[in-house]
Parts: structure tokens; C-alpha cells; sequence
């Protein structure tokens, strides 16, 4: 159930992320879901991308930081408070999470929210004994 995320650390000059998208793209590796956490000098793309292992090494060896994390792409209604449920389930049992962000893919009528946890596995064990859907990497990616 966990999917792996690629964060490229890249400068915050014009034309870098489109150097990071052209550079993927020409290879043939599809982007799922991203976003992208910036300051001034510097930003963290965190991407989702159907060739996670070779997106990395490619990007490597085009000079650019890239590390792996292992997330969770998990169902949600996509109601008002479909996402407060789900929040709400991991606070009370001392879940902690790092950061969220919306998925593209929509395989269902639920929206999809990837997520990046403290303790994984134990996210997952709270979130399916809660009766909440974690997607498996084949759906999350649209595979």
C-alpha cells in the first residue's frame, strides 16, 4: 500500500521546473501528483511518478538532488468533511502527519490525498481498521 515519492531539490530560478518536467517527459515518465514547497532561493518538487526508481536516476545523473520517501495514497469522500474524517481518525490515534497533498488520478467517485507519516505503517494499520480506503499502487497510479 505504500507508493514512492520523488522530492527534487531545485533552484527557484525561470525555466528550473520546467527543466525538472522536460527532462522527465522526454524520457517518458508520467508526473501523477505533485507539489511543490518553495522559498525564496530554493524548492522541494515531491512528485508521483509512474517510474519512480528510474525518474531518480535519471535525474541524478542530470546534476539535480532527488531522494525517495515512501507515502500513502488513501480514499476520501469527496464530500465537505470527507478529509476532517480521515484527519480526525489519525489524530486520535496519535498519527502524526508531515504533509498531504491532493492526487490527480481519480479512479472512483472518492477524491485521493497522498500523505507522508511519521509512522507509515502504523497510519495504514489505523486507516483500514478505520474503514478508510488505502489505495494500492496500481490504482494510485492509474497502472
Amino acid at each position: 500500500m505504500k507508493i514512492n515519492q520523488i522530492s527534487i531539490f531545485i533552484e527557484n530560478t525561470k525555466g528550473r521546473l520546467a527543466e525538472v518536467c522536460n527532462l522527465l517527459g522526454d524520457k517518458g515518465i508520467n508526473i501523477r501528483a505533485l507539489t511543490i514547497a518553495e522559498s525564496p532561493e530554493f524548492g522541494i518538487l515531491r512528485v508521483v511518478l509512474d517510474k519512480p526508481q528510474e525518474a531518480k536516476e535519471i535525474l541524478k545523473e542530470h546534476g539535480f538532488i532527488a531522494i525517495s520517501t515512501e507515502i500513502v495514497a488513501v480514499e476520501v469522500s469527496d464530500t465537505p468533511g470527507g478529509l476532517a474524517k480521515a484527519l480526525q481518525i489519525l489524530a486520535q490515534n496519535n498519527i502524526d502527519v508531515e504533509y498531504m497533498y491532493g492526487f490527480v488520478e481519480k479512479a472512483t467517485d472518492k477524491a485521493l490525498m497522498v500523505f507522508k507519516f511519521v509512522n507509515t505503517d502504523k497510519a495504514i494499520e489505523v486507516l483500514q481498521k478505520n474503514n478508510i480506503s488505502v489505495v494500492d499502487k496500481k490504482t494510485a497510479l492509474g497502472l
